[in-house]
């Protein structure tokens, strides 16, 4: 199959320069591609990085208002620390055990045992009442609970006492009990979303923003404010010194054109001139908590980069020749 020329205009050599990160939170700009690779990278982030996740619910008693499928499906949905998921092995694929859980490779075991004693009291069953039975994998508010008793504490964290009482699971009366075995697997975002590890991927354009100058000195200042004020975000400003209209921050265009229309309603068409950079994306990641967001970006990039190989694997074996040779010959 022929290879394209170098310096091909779909050649490049992306860079990453971060610009704030935190534990579950990271911004950083990708520059030098294209959008197909920034948005493969978001899709691969949702929906390919893997985590641990309770899959399997064994109900041994339950006495409480909820039904055993619905307790399962909340269990499902706790995030769960998940560092050491890129080094386990999916279930399906796992050799080792026959899937009933018992297996160090594949999954994780949890026990929960609640009963209520209290006649004037509810008892709250949470995340924190999950036992499990590998430290490395737990709830996340667990985790967090735990490095706050270290000492380790975030400057960033913003959990408030509600959420170090851990997630709610089911609420009991005197006299009901809940006793069940569960099991984590690792799996991914696409096959159910209680997998995903992101809650949040976005990624924009960075605007290219370009003033008028001489057709902004046209316009009075009363002009200039009403301009300003036609953004529906906080793009512009006036210098309160000079009396000129100042770009403020450029990210926070949303391309929605409505200085465009003011300035073409003023009759200064040409007033501003806004372009996509086709070539550099600001990211936003927010994570679930079950890895970090230095994790999430590794492993997606991981994650593509063994998806790019096993695309270069086919085509050195002939298979994407023949199916070129196929569609034109079609």
């Amino acid at each position: 199959m022929d290879r394209p020329a170098a310096g091909a205009s779909y050649q490049r050599f992306p860079r990453v320069r971060i610009r704030e990160l935190k534990d579950d939170y990271a911004k950083f700009e990708l520059r030098d591609t294209d959008a197909s690779m920034a948005n493969a990278l978001r899709r691969v982030m949702i929906a390919e990085v893997p985590t641990v996740a309770i899959d399997l619910v064994e109900i041994e008693a339950n006495s409480s208002v909820l039904n055993d499928e619905f307790i399962a499906h909340r269990l499902g949905l706790i995030p769960l620390t998940s560092a050491a998921a890129m080094g386990m092995r999916f279930s399906r694929d796992c050799d080792a055990c026959d899937g009933d859980g018992s297996c160090e490779y594949c999954s994780v075991e949890f026990h929960l045992a609640a009963r209520a004693t209290d006649s004037d009291q509810t008892l709250e069953v949470t995340s924190n009442d999950l036992r499990s039975t590998d430290p490395k994998v737990c709830p996340v508010d667990q985790a967090r609970a735990y490095q706050q008793a270290l000492g380790a504490t975030d400057p960033y964290d913003t959990s408030t006492a509600a959420d170090q009482r851990g997630i709610l699971i089911v609420k009991l009366r005197r006299g009901q009990e809940l006793r069940l075995r569960a099991i984590a697997r690792k799996g991914i975002g696409k096959d159910h979303a209680k997998w995903s590890p992101a809650a949040t991927v976005t990624f924009m354009y960075e605007p290219d923003i370009r003033i008028n100058e001489e057709l902004m000195e046209t316009l009075t200042l009363d002009e200039k404010r009403s301009w300003v004020e036609s953004s529906p975000t906080k793009v512009f400003d006036i210098d309160p010194n000079t009396h000129q209209v100042v770009v403020v921050d450029a990210e926070a265009y949303t391309y929605d054109d409505e200085v465009i229309k003011k300035a073409d309603a003023m009759g200064k068409p040409g007033l501003i001139e806004i372009n996509a950079k086709e070539d550099s994306f600001v990211f936003t990641v927010e994570t679930t908590g079950a890895i970090t967001a230095y994790e999430l970006i590794m492993n997606a990039i991981t994650v593509l980069r063994q998806k790019l190989d096993a695309v270069r694997l086919q085509d050195d074996d002939g298979d994407l020749g023949e199916l070129g040779a196929h569609l034109v010959g079609g």
